[in-house]
């Protein structure tokens, strides 16, 4: 088997667009995290990967339950609040509320909220599988993560939407 240097493998991967999000569970406790993922639509399950040591990991465990936040362009500062250790996550600036019985920050682009389904071991994380009981939007901008850098993606704001009577007269459909 060959192996590949550590320091290589984060430097490329480093080029992948992630979104970003704030995973968070009871208590309240949440962190940042880049590695979610929609993973089946029938069930509708996500994944989301922790590294073993992670705090809010062994609080998920625990509960098992986890909301997922996903941030949408401007949100910078509460990823690097959520990232940043011995931080006030829940305190002062942040607008959050209970939703489903898991915390839920007021202005993220979108949210969902799971059930744990299953734990996989994958090296030095644990991949947790989410089925999803609730879930909500915004039209937001995303917010993503690539080469240590948070942006957006560049034409969200230019892409054609369906005019409201369009939507409508599918609803009525």
């Amino acid at each position: 088997m060959t192996t590949v240097d550590g320091t290589r493998f984060r430097a490329v991967m480093a080029a992948v667009c992630a979104p970003v999000t704030i995973v968070t569970t009871a208590g309240p406790h949440g962190a940042t995290v880049s590695s979610f993922t929609s993973l089946s639509l029938d069930p509708p399950l996500v994944s989301v990967a922790f590294d073993r040591r992670s705090a809010l990991l062994a609080e998920i465990l625990d509960t098992g339950r986890f909301g997922v936040n996903l941030l949408g362009q401007g949100q910078d500062d509460l990823a690097v609040r959520f990232a940043t250790r011995g931080a006030d996550r829940f305190g002062g600036e942040t607008a959050w509320f209970t939703d489903d019985g898991l915390p839920r920050l007021r202005d993220a682009a979108g949210w969902v909220a799971c059930d744990l389904d299953r734990v996989v071991e994958a090296g030095d994380h644990l991949l947790l599988f989410g089925l999803v009981t609730a879930l909500g939007r915004t039209e937001l901008p995303p917010l993503v993560y690539a080469h240590r850098t948070f942006g957006t993606h560049s034409r969200y704001a230019e892409r054609p939407r369906p005019l409201i009577t369009d939507q409508i007269a599918a609803c009525a459909r």
